[in-house]
């Protein structure tokens, strides 16, 4: 498949929830992510070619693919749905891991085509777009990890359907620490298990931290955003499904990290740290007492992406 020519576009893995903002807070890393590369067909239509890294565990037809129903709906919307277009998938993150590896799929199809036809759209107008893709992969429509993939840094989604997003700003100097232990939890499992209410008391002490997080980042107040990344609803209800959680939240402020808490649905875990000292300090850390109990893992550390989706 050398003969392959076209361009290249890369779209980055996420956390999503950040603890205090279930299904409405989410932020990019950098490392880990997908590429697609894009080109002209030979027959009429889109077609995805190859996908690379996946264990052959994606289907290549485009309206079960993320990466090809977000393009296939943006180039419906463009009246360019008969254009011949050929991808290629490069998956560079691990599936089922709560890094958002479906959102990053989603925004790379959508971001790739739109790059190809010389940007018609802004990369806020991409999201209804992206927003299919994501859905058709686990059912719920939502921006927390689609959002930050596409527009970089952190994002707050006010309202889903309405596609409104909100890009919040990063004190300088934050790392972000996620551990991706080597077991598995699937997402309709992690959602299954949530219940449908909440008490009085936790709606109240959870907006709070919500609230005083939002505004730690706009003053950069980091013992805010210490005391505030606290979740006190998903978190208690999901933390059984990963082995150890406790004692790695424990390794982590002893490492004196920000917060540490799920990355989306799992099994990944996250960490914000004030600085990249810190950050190695709790991945190691983690990353050995894992290997101590026999699960192995791997970790990534990095500043805040704040560019999201990228041509290469």
């Amino acid at each position: 498949m050398s003969d392959f020519v076209g361009l290249k576009v890369f779209a980055p893995a996420t956390v999503a929830n950040v603890a205090v903002g279930y299904d409405i807070l989410g932020f990019a890393i950098s490392g880990p992510g997908d590429e697609i590369k894009i080109g002209y067909g030979k027959t009429p239509g889109l077609k995805i070619r190859a996908i690379h890294g996946a264990q052959n565990r994606l289907p290549k037809d485009i309206n079960k693919n993320t990466a090809g129903v977000s393009a296939q709906a943006l180039l419906k919307h463009l009246g360019k749905e008969d254009m011949a277009i050929e991808m290629d998938i490069y998956k560079k993150m691990p599936f089922a891991s709560g890094m958002g590896s479906s959102a990053a799929s989603a925004v790379a199809g959508a971001f790739a085509v739109n790059e190809f036809l010389g940007c018609p759209l802004s990369k806020r107008e991409l999201l209804p777009f992206v927003l299919k893709g994501e859905e058709a992969a686990d059912g719920a429509y939502h921006a927390d990890n689609v959002g930050p993939s596409l527009m970089g840094g952190i994002v707050l989604i006010r309202n889903n359907r309405e596609h409104d997003i909100v890009k919040l700003p990063v004190p300088n100097g934050i790392y972000a620490v996620v551990i991706h232990p080597n077991i598995s939890v699937l997402t309709a499992e992690s959602r299954s298990i949530l219940s449908d209410t909440v008490s009085m008391d936790q709606m109240i002490e959870q907006s709070g931290n919500l609230a005083a997080f939002v505004a730690g980042l706009y003053r950069s107040d980091l013992e805010l955003i210490r005391r505030s990344l606290k979740d006190v609803i998903i978190e208690p209800q999901r933390a059984k499904l990963i082995p150890h959680f406790y004692d790695l939240k424990d390794i982590a402020y002893k490492n004196e990290a920000l917060g540490f808490s799920i990355s989306g649905a799992g099994p990944s875990l996250f960490a914000l740290c004030q600085n990249s000292l810190i950050a190695e300090n709790v991945a190691k850390n983690c990353h050995a007492h894992l290997k101590s109990k026999g699960i192995e893992s791997q970790f990534y550390i990095s500043e805040i992406n704040k560019e999201g989706a990228v041509k290469l």
